[in-house]
């Protein structure tokens, strides 16, 4: 891995760049948040390191510009401020893992290897396909059978959740809380409503239904046998 820690505490940098040296990984430190931020777009990092207390720019303004440039690299927050809020701070201002000083050499790389593992399979995934239905995640385009197939936002979020679950039963609930995020049922009929003009839209004008319900269950998403 290519890491850029950006770090202000001499003896955690060091601490920090011999561990990751001596697992392999190029390692680049900045010592202060304007240096890092420059370093941060200028090159390309598989992972970063940010602490939140940095002079010149602290680390959740680095991460906030990081983000608003459209820089998506995996970022682990470094922190002598551990309590809840802090930490939900954090990760609300983009960061991707939150880390408390201070802390385990082997929890840090453990950390730093699920993030890149986690980075590399939301990249790789950019389309989802079941059969002759196919989503692509970037444009959000769905296409059936080579014909384009023009959905509503919510409808696209259902038809995401239901070929994520393709061959699974997918319940109300799960339908509620994932692309409705209810936590609560509002005893309506809006799910039913949705599945209705998703199925008219995907399966009306194909020979094969794809979308399927499984009495006293919920629906599913898959070929007929």
């Amino acid at each position: 891995m290519r890491i850029l820690v950006i770090e202000d505490d001499a003896d955690t940098a060091a601490y920090i760049r011999k561990g990751l040296k001596e697992q392999g990984h190029v390692v680049d430190h900045a010592q202060d948040g304007k240096e890092g931020l420059f370093m941060a777009l200028e090159q390309s990092y598989d992972v970063t390191i940010v602490d939140r207390m940095l002079p010149g720019l602290d680390g959740l303004s680095i991460i906030q510009t990081l983000r608003t440039s459209g820089n998506n690299t995996p970022v682990l927050i470094l922190s002598a401020l551990g309590e809840v809020d802090d930490r939900v701070q954090g990760l609300r201002a983009g960061g991707d893992d939150y880390l408390v000083k201070p802390f385990a050499f082997s929890e840090l790389l453990a950390r730093l290897e699920a993030l890149v593992r986690r980075a590399d399979t939301e990249a790789a995934e950019t389309s989802l396909r079941v059969d002759d239905l196919q989503l692509d995640l970037l444009t959000r385009v769905v296409k059936r059978a080579g014909q384009v197939i023009e959905l509503q936002p919510r409808e696209f979020r259902l038809l995401e959740y239901l070929m994520r679950h393709a061959g699974q039963v997918v319940t109300r609930t799960m339908l509620l809380e994932n692309v409705w995020d209810y936590h609560f049922d509002p005893q309506t009929n809006v799910i039913d409503v949705h599945v209705s003009r998703l199925r008219r839209k995907i399966d009306k004008e194909f020979g094969q239904p794809l979308l399927h319900t499984i009495r006293g269950a919920g629906y599913t998403l898959r070929a007929s046998e």
